[in-house]
């Protein structure tokens, strides 16, 4: 386990206190929990955004084509 400091307004850490409070968390299990939750939920799509972006098949064409690009290193970086 490490341990971070870290500087925040006073108005953004009285945010994070309340949020804490209203979860009946302590401060760094509140930072810990919204951290993760940030990262699982903009890292990754739902169920129903894959099945979207499997269905269209010109886009998986294109993104398959460009993974080959990119492993025999066909591209140019702009």
């Amino acid at each position: 386990m490490k341990t971070i400091t870290m500087r925040v307004d006073d108005s953004v850490y009285e945010m994070i206190k309340r949020a804490a409070n209203g979860q009946r968390r302590n401060l760094s299990n509140f930072i810990e929990y919204a951290t993760l939750q940030y990262l699982t939920s903009s890292q990754y799509v739902s169920d129903v955004e894959m099945n979207e972006i499997l269905s269209d098949e010109a886009l998986v064409r294109s993104l398959e084509r460009g993974l080959e690009e990119a492993k025999s290193g066909e591209y140019t970086i702009v």
